[in-house]
């Protein structure tokens, strides 16, 4: 049966692998804008649960499936990493009060866990991480059997999820036109494989980015360190140091596997790896000078490394305390004076300071590319001294997040958060603008709601790669015009691009215009777009441009 400790380094070795495979994932977004971060988002989600479980998770497996399930939840990033968290709720759920865990077990969990991640999507759509969920949990329950091993029927999840992920494009005509799969779903397959690693006895996948990796705490339970290659590492305190070397071969005559069999005769844990001109070795030994003595037999040394485990141990333990005493702040005092507070979600510091401006009292730094955690959000929550918090996520992609965040306040009993559903900035700001300080909580909650309906976003970025889109040709490099999230046009002229978005987005009731510019346009710039713009709207339509410093999106549009 699996025990807490395999499930934890399933966990670990899951989040490794996504880590490692993030940039693929990335590539998988078929909109052709610069911000696809589906891997990344998972990869971070995932690594929030590593760093918890790296300190030790508890004895059972239900403790274990528990505090990954809280990391998760805390530091989901994104709507797939959003769906991440809550899937793996599931086996906190399904293994609750366990001490191991059998193939049913597993199957209930991953089923608990679907049900509660399609629950959450207000439309669910097919061909997607949830598709690939599904069709694993359906098909691991369909060849479940009294006879079947833990190791077996995780194959079977990890194989029905890999055939559920290949149809994906079958399911949505923009992946099949892209030539891709679902890159939430492929992020879930990756994150699965990581954890068969681990269920078929080949150990934690190894993350491959040490420097991502790196001032990630290391497990407090036991004597634990993470060696060079970023792999988990059990310490022998008879064996306490790791001795890592390279040898420059001048007699292809030794045989490398006399070296492999003198280091295990004085140690443990050892990799001897050969080719033509190097012999790589790695041991745990008590006697590293024996060791080098050894390979000197064999060449010239080089890349040498002797650390002492059981002191990187204790300092990394410290680490890991010292981190965890900085989080989570305390919440601020309910401030009767202040009966409803503001948050919002933006990225650029135009943008920003529009908000605090408007009566925000905390800007949460985020947007495209850069998905806030639950956890950033809650974070804000707390600052404010206000019994009604509204929440404006301002992106599509953290509106899971922002909901989240509300759920884990309402559990705390210490605020009602109320989340305004923005997907765009300007959304965010006529949602600020129509807020009334008359009204009662749920008349501003409705109206700020229906406010921004009234809004028509636009914006320019560039197309980061070549792509056939939504009936568009579009070549990398190109200007990309968005018309309310949707690809309008492609040009060549930021000016004449941003005019002609903008004249497209108006209409009969328009009175009101606003032209935010990002980091990436000069002042010079917007001028002239302002020129061109005001040349082109009706006498009567009013328009401010100021500067935002928005990455991405070169600007931003609003008409309301």
């Amino acid at each position: 049966m699996i025990d807490a400790k395999t499930l934890s380094d399933a966990f670990i070795s899951g989040a490794n692998n996504i880590l490692n495979n993030r940039q693929r994932v990335d590539a998988l977004n078929v909109f052709p804008v610069p911000d696809g971060d589906t891997g990344t988002n998972m990869s971070m989600t995932m690594s929030s649960a590593k760093k918890e479980l790296w300190q030790g998770a508890g004895d059972t497996v239900g403790e274990v499936a528990h505090t990954a399930a809280s990391a998760l939840l805390r530091g989901a990033r994104g709507n797939s990493g959003v769906i991440t968290s809550l899937l793996f709720r599931g086996f906190s759920k399904g293994l609750k009060n366990k001490d191991t865990a059998t193939p049913e077990n597993l199957v209930e969990a991953l089923e608990i866990g679907v049900a509660a991640a399609y629950k959450a999507v207000m439309k669910p759509t097919e061909g997607t991480i949830l598709t690939v969920a599904r069709v694993a949990a359906e098909r691991s329950r369909a060849a479940l059997s009294e006879e079947m091993n833990e190791q077996e029927i995780w194959r079977i999840v990890v194989d029905a999820a890999k055939e559920a992920l290949a149809e994906t494009p079958e399911q949505l005509p923009v992946l099949k036109k892209a030539g891709v799969v679902d890159a939430g779903g492929q992020g879930l397959v990756v994150i699965f494989e990581g954890m068969q690693s681990v269920f078929e006895g080949c150990g934690i996948i190894p993350a491959a980015n040490e420097e991502e990796s790196a001032g990630e705490a290391e497990p407090a339970e036991g004597a634990t360190v993470v060696n060079a290659a970023g792999e988990v590492e059990e310490v022998d305190i008879n064996n306490p140091y790791c001795t890592e070397f390279i040898i420059l071969r001048d007699d292809h005559n030794k045989d490398p596997l006399r070296l492999r069999a003198y280091l295990e005769s004085i140690g443990d844990c050892v990799v001897v790896v050969d080719d033509e001109e190097i012999i790589k070795s790695h041991v745990h030994t008590k006697h590293p000078g024996l060791a080098l003595e050894k390979a000197a037999e064999f060449g010239m040394l080089t890349k040498l490394k002797i650390e002492n485990m059981i002191i990187q141990h204790e300092e990394q333990v410290a680490a890991a305390r010292s981190q965890q005493e900085k989080k989570a702040p305390e919440a601020v005092a309910i401030d009767p004076e202040v009966p409803v507070g503001f948050v919002a979600v933006a990225a650029g510091e135009g943008v920003k300071q529009l908000f605090l401006d408007l009566g925000v009292q905390q800007v949460v730094s985020g947007g495209q590319t850069m998905n806030p955690s639950t956890d950033d959000i809650l974070g804000a929550i707390r600052k404010v001294p206000s019994a009604d918090v509204f929440v404006l996520p301002n992106n599509k992609n953290i509106v899971m997040a922002a909901e989240q965040a509300a759920k884990l306040s309402a559990k705390e009993g210490t605020r009602r958060v109320h989340v305004i559903p923005t997907t765009t900035i300007p959304q965010g700001l006529t949602a600020m603008l129509s807020f009334d300080a008359s009204s009662d909580v749920e008349q501003n909650a409705a109206g700020m709601t229906e406010a921004i309906g009234t809004v028509e976003t636009g914006s320019v970025t560039f197309a980061a790669r070549d792509s056939d889109y939504d009936g568009h040709t579009i070549k990398e490099g190109e200007l990309l015009a968005l018309e309310n999230g949707k690809v309008a046009f492609t040009g060549e002229d930021l000016s004449e691009v941003v005019t002609q978005l903008t004249c497209r987005l108006l209409h009969e009731e328009s009175a009101f215009v606003t032209l935010l510019y990002g980091e990436d346009v000069t002042e010079e710039q917007a001028a002239e777009a302002e020129k061109k713009l005001r040349a082109a709207l009706p006498e009567e339509v009013e328009l401010t441009v100021a500067y935002g410093g928005q990455p991405v999106y070169y600007y931003i549009v609003s008409v309301e």
